[in-house]
């Protein structure tokens, strides 16, 4: 049966989670998910939103990523209650230093949010995903950095490419269990994260080379999450979808 337009873009009768939901650009893709009518189960360490009033058809949840118990129990309990359609992981730090100075202990943590945390929640959403009957949806947020060098954060850089080669795998492990596997590429968006690495002269350089000289909207990012997790995107598995303003195009 051919699909109406609302019909490609709607989420309704879908549940899932988006880590680091509470705030920034997951925020805005969990409000973007709930207004297609998912119901959204929003994991962050704050576990209420920063920004706006709570939504009926969101629940925020306070834990910690890398902590591999709670959040098998937490993933457990909403799948027993309604099933898990769709995990969006978004959850990612980084932190700003040369790479001859950076600590140990940085890079770990890093490794630890970005890659194995993102990693272990879909591995433990797997077998839900498999069972949903929408198909199963599995999105990663990646980066610019996944493509690109940057500066003074080569941890997140090194993390970002993990988590592109770790998307690629899934998609084609696991299409023979329905699941659809894609990511996300931000360019530059207003956040917490990109405020903490960015000065002038960043700034200056990271415009004059998007054709777009912008940053993005974080509700266009949120778009491009929810048309991977509709039905619009069926025939889609094991894309970076690049949201950067031109940024990957830019030539000499």
């Amino acid at each position: 049966m051919k699909l109406s337009h609302q019909q490609l873009f709607s989420m309704h009768g879908t549940t899932g989670i988006v880590t680091g939901g509470s705030s920034g650009l997951g925020l805005a893709m969990v409000q973007r998910l709930a207004a297609a009518g998912a119901r959204v189960h929003a994991f962050s360490r704050s576990g209420r939103p920063r920004a706006g009033g709570r939504i009926r058809s969101v629940t925020h949840h306070a834990i910690d990523v890398t902590d591999t118990p709670s959040v098998a129990g937490l993933i457990k309990r909403i799948g027993a209650n309604s099933g898990i359609d769709f995990v969006v992981n978004n959850a990612g730090i980084t932190v700003r230093a040369p790479f001859v100075r950076a600590q140990r202990g940085d890079w770990e943590r890093i490794q630890a949010v970005n890659v194995t945390a993102a990693a272990e929640i879909a591995r433990l959403a797997y077998p839900l995903l498999k069972h949903s009957r929408h198909p199963g949806r599995l999105v990663f947020i990646t980066s610019m950095a996944a493509h690109l060098g940057f500066a003074e954060v080569t941890p997140y850089c090194a993390s970002k490419a993990a988590v592109l080669g770790l998307m690629r795998g899934l998609a084609v492990e696991w299409a023979r269990d329905g699941i659809l596997v894609n990511s996300v590429a931000p360019g530059w968006f207003p956040s917490a994260m990109t405020k903490a690495v960015m000065d002038a002269g960043r700034q200056k350089k990271i415009l004059a080379r998007m054709p777009l000289h912008r940053f993005g909207e974080p509700d266009e990012l949120a778009a491009a999450v929810l048309f991977l997790l509709s039905p619009a995107a069926s025939y889609i598995t094991g894309h970076d979808l690049a949201v950067d303003g031109g940024a990957l195009a830019y030539g000499f």
